[in-house]
């Protein structure tokens, strides 16, 4: 059976963009799980504690995953029945040396023939997806390899053995990445 996910993507509001570091963190935070809050809402799923482990991973909740994720402009938060990942990112230029270390010239090729930066956060951001789903972190993104560009809004990603399909949202100049297993997905961006 096929289940719906919805992840949710929230703005930060410009006067966030003014507090000290420490309190923009937290803020973030905070905000971030506002839209785990609604994505949760719209699953109607009520939610659990929202615990970490040792390593930063959430842990689930009453058999429930969750991922979030928060950058300067968007946060954003995604509930489901299985593993689960999600990240954001703004689309703009990043040194040659970054692109080396994102993928390999085996994964440039399958999406060749496209904008370059476009193409270097899709893979980024569903890297950094699929890694979530396992509590890992940007350690693991050489095992994490592209495998092939379906279409524009989706990819399939290989790591640790499976291969995950990820899919993806563009907005305002940034991508939005999410992963599960055997889900559909809608979308819900909110001003």
């Amino acid at each position: 059976m096929i289940r719906t996910i919805y992840p949710v993507i929230l703005p930060v509001p410009p006067a966030a963009r003014e507090l000290t570091p420490k309190r923009l963190t937290a803020f973030l935070s905070r905000h971030a799980r506002e839209a785990l809050r609604i994505s949760a809402e719209r699953m109607r799923i009520e939610l659990g504690p929202l615990e970490k482990d040792a390593r930063g991973a959430p842990l689930p909740f009453e058999g429930r995953f969750w991922s979030v994720t928060h950058k300067p402009d968007y946060v954003g938060g995604v509930v489901a029945r299985s593993a689960v990942g999600l990240d954001i990112e703004k689309i703009r230029p990043c040194s040659p040396a970054l692109f080396r270390k994102t993928a390999g010239k085996e994964e440039w090729a399958v999406g060749a023939g496209g904008d370059r930066q476009r193409l270097f956060f899709r893979y980024w951001t569903a890297k950094e997806a699929v890694l979530k789903t396992g509590g890992e972190g940007l350690k693991d993104l050489s095992r994490c390899r592209v495998r092939q560009v379906i279409d524009d809004r989706h990819l399939l990603v290989d790591y640790a053995g499976q291969t995950w399909t990820v899919e993806q949202f563009f907005f305002d100049g940034h991508v939005a990445s999410v992963v599960g297993r055997g889900v559909q997905v809608e979308w819900t961006l909110l001003n």
